[in-house]
């Protein structure tokens, strides 16, 4: 498909320390909203707890590399809006350079760190992050620190399967397939403007 590079799975990991939104109980039920152009995915609630384990596998369709990924995570409330608990952004742009590469890496051995992004005013990661080939696939572990938030950070893991030459056939249940390729899209996606 046109303008399409690849499915990322996105794994929201866990969170930690994060804000205390529901000051009664002194803990938040937090959960985080992907957003990717026009794309939006959620992750399940945790109930009562500011350092959550999401382990949470997210879909989306990546057109343009530099098109950042906005991470919000929201605190569930039952009978008010939910409250913001801070927002983080993904940058692809280093990863996908590395992916355009990968033919030349399938020779390295499993676990090889094929770059190392550092923390700067550009992004928010917490510490290093590093870009890992593992057996016909690439991976980047990222821990975020969230802003607009008092206190919290999430860990994440990107992994990118390109589609080049590749023709995808959306199917009613949301599911992305391809020759030699599935991939089942755990949340929503607005995929309107990708259909042919």
């Amino acid at each position: 498909m046109e303008g399409v590079i690849g499915v990322l799975k996105l794994t929201i990991k866990k969170g930690t320390n994060l804000a205390v939104r529901d000051w009664t109980r002194g803990t938040s039920d937090p959960y985080v909203i992907a957003t990717l152009d026009h794309q939006k995915t959620k992750s399940k609630v945790v109930l009562g707890n500011c350092n959550p384990v999401w382990d949470d596998g997210l879909t989306m369709i990546i057109k343009d590399p530099k098109a950042p990924i906005t991470l919000t995570v929201h605190d569930k409330d039952t009978f008010s809006d939910d409250d913001n608990m801070g927002v983080a952004y993904l940058d692809l742009s280093r990863y996908v350079e590395c992916m355009e590469k990968r033919a030349d890496f399938h020779d390295l051995p499993v676990g090889s760190k094929l770059e190392t992004v550092e923390p700067d005013e550009h992004n928010n990661l917490v510490e290093e992050s590093h870009i890992i080939w593992n057996k016909d696939a690439i991976t980047q572990d990222m821990v975020l620190r969230l802003q607009n938030a008092e206190t919290g950070v999430i860990e994440v893991q990107i992994e990118i399967t390109p589609v080049e030459n590749h023709r995808l056939i959306l199917q009613e249940d949301h599911e992305i397939v391809d020759s030699g390729l599935t991939k089942t899209v755990d949340r929503s996606i607005d995929f309107e403007d990708l259909l042919f």
